[in-house]
């Protein structure tokens, strides 16, 4: 969407568009919060969190259903399941899906929260923290975590691609009541963007190099992890996923309330503009 200047040519220059990296959902619900941005994308799960803590956004477009978490170990770890994560110390970072797919890992195989140590960095340090050996297991974010893999030798010992939360685009509520054509002009690029990477995955995976830094095999790699062919609209299949997270932000202290997640998660979705989408608009 970047690369071919989709939304630029939709406003034709009435509005300025401004592309902001962010390191993770955690970075972006930030500048979410603090009005930096008005349209960013994170994981369903960091989603949800940020709402059941008041950040007022609504979810406009489903753009992904990546499987983009797992729990991975030093090459010469002797650590094989999650049960052996008992008295050690993993890196996630919280508010993100590595780290909800950490506590539900945690969860299924009966290893108690208060036996582990949670080294709360951002994902490119969590990656730095395994292979320096400060940490003993870190619950990763792709394109790190296949990068960590094929360079590094890490060993991958749990995947579980219904634990991730699908890939959100998130719009502050205020940015949707005074621009809502603006909101639908994005959300048909994503879905003229999407359309393209489902047809072009050669090209995209080559862009998602250039984009990240990253060497060509772990941009496919990555890109063979993330299922594109899934509707844009928010709706029940993600409702399904985050009533299964949304405990766990209680359970761990997150949100000081079941009653807020709720709240958050009846009020989150707004299906509207991906119902509307016309990629076609898009020149």
């Amino acid at each position: 969407m970047k690369k071919e200047g989709y939304l630029e040519s939709a406003f034709g220059g009435a509005v300025t568009v401004n592309w902001v990296k962010s390191a993770g959902s955690a970075a972006a619900n930030a500048a979410l919060l603090a009005g930096a941005i008005d349209v960013g994308s994170t994981a369903g799960s960091a989603a949800l969190l940020a709402r059941s803590n008041h950040s007022p956004i609504k979810t406009i477009d489903i753009y992904a259903q990546p499987d983009w978490a797992a729990i991975v170990v030093p090459k010469t770890s002797t650590i094989t399941s999650v049960k052996d994560l008992a008295g050690k110390t993993v890196a996630a970072q919280k508010g993100t899906d590595p780290y909800f797919f950490l506590l539900q890992s945690l969860n299924k195989f009966k290893v108690p929260l208060s036996s582990v140590t949670i080294e709360n960095l951002p994902h490119a340090n969590g990656k730095a923290a395994l292979e320096n050996g400060s940490v003993d297991a870190w619950s990763g974010l792709d394109p790190l975590l296949t990068t960590s893999v094929l360079t590094a030798g890490s060993k991958n010992i749990y995947d579980n691609p219904s634990f991730n939360s699908y890939g959100f685009l998130n719009a502050t509520e205020s940015f949707l009541q005074k621009s809502p054509d603006v909101a639908q002009a994005v959300v048909d690029a994503y879905e003229k963007a999407r359309a393209y990477a489902i047809a072009h995955p050669e090209d995209v995976a080559i862009i998602l190099a250039a984009e990240a830094g990253i060497p060509i095999n772990v941009a496919q790699a990555s890109l063979k992890r993330t299922d594109l062919t899934i509707s844009p609209i928010p709706g029940a299949e993600q409702t399904k996923v985050l009533k299964i997270i949304g405990p766990i932000f209680v359970e761990s202290g997150d949100v000081p309330a079941q009653s807020q997640v709720d709240s958050a998660l009846s009020s989150l979705l707004e299906p509207k503009y991906a119902k509307a989408a016309d990629p076609t608009a898009i020149k």
